[in-house]
């Protein structure tokens, strides 16, 4: 399956946009804590669980730090309750300058404290109770119960997929390679399942989207619509990690854009998509990357793609 990444500057655009990629075809759409305008990503999937029927949502990802595990099911429990069957959750650590710098956290041992967050949610989603006191979190209460709701996680370099592999929930990456999630994501994953003696799940893999043959254009358009990530340092060293040292000088490299970029035609764009599927990544999740002043048409050509090629 191949979904949206949606990215709008107000909930009430993110909302209309999920509407519009539902009448398009699409059949999932996903959101970054930022993907509406820095509103709220469970609170919007909630309106627009209310105004669609069929589209899935899943968040990709809300960081568990600033939310109390206890609170996060809730708000889980609210989507699902609007959306039956129709929410999945993405959880993750997020990065160290950001838990620090704006909510003022100690990001230490953060896969430990993640395990230990989902494990209540995973409770309180399954079962409608907890009873911990742990290293991190203390959680004592009752909450209605959604089983319905699956859980996930962001991974980016092996530590994190392999904790996924042994969880066995499906690992979120974003922004990397193809042949780094082929080569080395995918391979991490099973190592942690085989350790805890599980299947493998599925790596839902992010890819950016560009419709045009241009290719100049695209390259622009990468550099100005993701630029931060070859500024984080857990991305620069992901992208080391998977043979593009060029990543420290802070910059798109020409390289890391065609290793990571599918564009092209429609048709080129759909191929792509397919070709990413074939390595073995369980579903996608396609971020749309604008070229040109045409935001509007460039979306839709996207939706288009997608549709068709579900």
């Amino acid at each position: 399956m191949i979904g949206l990444v949606v990215q709008e500057p107000t909930a009430a655009a993110a909302v209309a946009r999920i509407k519009q990629a539902e009448d398009a075809g699409v059949p999932a759409v996903w959101m970054t804590i930022g993907g509406a305008g820095g509103a709220d990503p469970m609170a919007t999937f909630a309106a627009a669980g209310a105004q669609t029927s069929s589209v899935l949502m899943g968040t990709a990802i809300v960081p568990n730090m600033p939310r109390h595990p206890i609170i996060m099911a809730q708000q889980a429990v609210a989507v699902a309750q609007l959306a039956p069957g129709r929410f999945r959750l993405g959880i993750g650590p997020s990065h160290q300058t950001t838990m620090q710098n704006t909510f003022g956290f100690d990001f230490n041992k953060p896969l430990t404290r993640l395990g230990e967050y989902m494990d209540i949610v995973d409770a309180l989603l399954t079962d409608g109770q907890v009873d911990v006191d742990g290293q991190f979190y203390t959680a004592h209460t009752r909450t209605p119960s959604a089983p319905d709701v699956p859980l996930m996680a962001s991974a980016l370099r092996s530590a994190s997929f392999e904790f996924c592999g042994a969880r066995g929930i499906p690992a979120l990456s974003w922004v990397c390679p193809s042949a780094y999630l082929r080569d080395s994501a995918l391979p991490a994953i099973r190592r942690g399942a085989d350790k805890a003696g599980r299947d493998a799940p599925p790596l839902i893999a992010h890819v950016p989207v560009c419709i045009t043959e241009d290719r100049d254009a695209v390259r622009e358009a990468v550099r100005a619509q993701l630029a931060n990530y070859p500024r984080a340092p857990f991305y620069v060293r992901m992208f080391t990690d998977a043979g593009y040292p060029e990543a420290s000088e802070g910059t798109w490299s020409d390289g890391m854009i065609d290793g990571t970029v599918v564009w092209g035609n429609r048709e080129e764009v759909a191929d792509g998509l397919h070709r990413w599927l074939s390595y073995g990544f369980g579903e996608l999740m396609a971020h749309p990357v604008i070229a040109g002043d045409d935001r509007e048409g460039a979306l839709a050509d996207v939706m288009q793609v997608i549709a068709a090629a579900n």
